[in-house]
């Protein structure tokens, strides 16, 4: 075998006589060789017509193919003819097929305008509602079957979620509803008190927090704490394949990873905003007791003239319809996480934005159904 010093080096002369170029090719082309290039070759030179001469080609290999098509390319560049008859047969095809790349690229679609950008975001969200109401029949489904044998029900997974969603949110859950109710006396105060009404601060606090901030805070910290944790964990899962080897032995994931969770935030969430009203009513009696120099059994009894049991009745429903709302976001996004780490992280981001957005939506429901039922 021979050595790259044994092959003759490749070589590109030029022969100019009147208008024509007259290109002489020798030696042997190879890639891994130094080789002319040709726009150090013409430099300033301007032919008319451009020939290849072959006669002294040993062997040649891509370095070839991209010294003709230069070539090619400059003639085209200054309307230059460029005659490839004399070229072997293969070399003239690997250079036209790179010249059919080069001069007939890809078509690229013009940007889309306004009314298709709005059609194309209108359908996108009519796939996301229709996957939410897939899910969440699914769930509904799956609820009914468990609902019919309890012992298929994962009891301890229920109770551990329990555990993690209640009983460990309640500092973060407290500390919010607290300053929530400090924030709501204190602004109310300076406003009522221009009025002689520092009184109807203990009617602010309790009726807001009972009816809307209660349920409302401790929802969204639930969400950003408790709904991006099951996405995380349930799209972790999925990223490992223990979601595919469930199914493979005939789990349902929905009855062994989705309804314990959101069994257990149903039934937390509302004791949670129980927690959350008792501490941001009692933010506020600190300030109307610190500011006002209400006394806090002036302040209690003026909260039980207002604060009635379907002001509670309607914080607790809230609350319990947050928690599902939770559940579903954080179950669902997780089940729908790509396998990879970035997909966890994205599945944890969209499970609290869509969490939120839909507890809003759902606040708002309730708003004109309360207020049609006259409660």
């Amino acid at each position: 075998m021979s050595s790259p010093l044994d092959q003759p080096a490749p070589t590109a002369r030029l022969d100019v006589s009147a208008d024509n170029l007259r290109v002489q090719l020798g030696g042997d082309w190879r890639i891994t060789v130094s080789a002319p290039r040709w726009d150090e070759l013409v430099k300033d030179t301007k032919p008319a017509r451009v020939d290849f001469e072959t006669s002294d080609l040993q062997g040649w290999d891509s370095s070839l193919v991209l010294f003709i098509w230069a070539a090619s390319n400059w003639c085209r560049v200054h309307g230059v003819y460029c005659n490839q008859a004399d070229l072997p047969a293969a070399l003239g095809e690997l250079v036209g097929r790179l010249e059919d790349r080069t001069c007939h690229p890809i078509p690229t679609g013009r940007p889309p305008d306004f009314l298709s950008a709005v059609g194309n975001a209108t359908i996108d969200l009519w796939e996301k509602a229709k996957q939410y109401s897939n899910f969440v029949g699914e769930c509904v489904i799956s609820s009914g079957y468990l609902a019919r044998h309890p012992q298929k029900f994962r009891w301890r997974d229920c109770i551990a979620e329990m555990q993690r969603c209640g009983a460990m949110a309640l500092p973060i859950t407290g500390l919010i509803a607290f300053l929530v109710g400090v924030i709501l006396a204190y602004s109310g105060a300076v406003i009522l008190r221009q009025f002689g009404g520092d009184i109807w601060v203990a009617d602010l606090v309790g009726v807001t927090m009972t009816r809307e901030m209660g349920a409302m805070m401790t929802a969204i910290v639930v969400a950003g704490r408790t709904g991006a944790s099951f996405a995380a964990e349930i799209g972790n899962m999925r990223a490992n394949e223990e979601v595919d080897a469930l199914v493979t032995l005939g789990i349902r994931p929905v009855d062994f990873l989705v309804i314990p969770r959101i069994v257990a935030l149903g039934v937390m969430m509302p004791l949670l905003a129980v927690y959350a009203n008792s501490l941001g009513i009692f933010g506020g009696m600190m300030i109307a007791w610190g500011l006002l120099d209400i006394p806090p059994t002036a302040y209690w009894v003026e909260l039980l003239t207002i604060v009635d049991t379907s002001d509670l009745m309607t914080g607790i429903i809230k609350a319990a319809t947050f928690g599902a709302i939770i559940g579903l976001a954080g179950c669902l996004r997780g089940l729908q996480a790509d396998r990879s780490a970035s997909g966890v992280g994205q599945a944890a981001t969209s499970a609290v934005v869509t969490a939120i957005l839909l507890i809003i939506v759902s606040d708002a429901v309730y708003a004109v159904v309360f207020n049609i039922l006259g409660w």
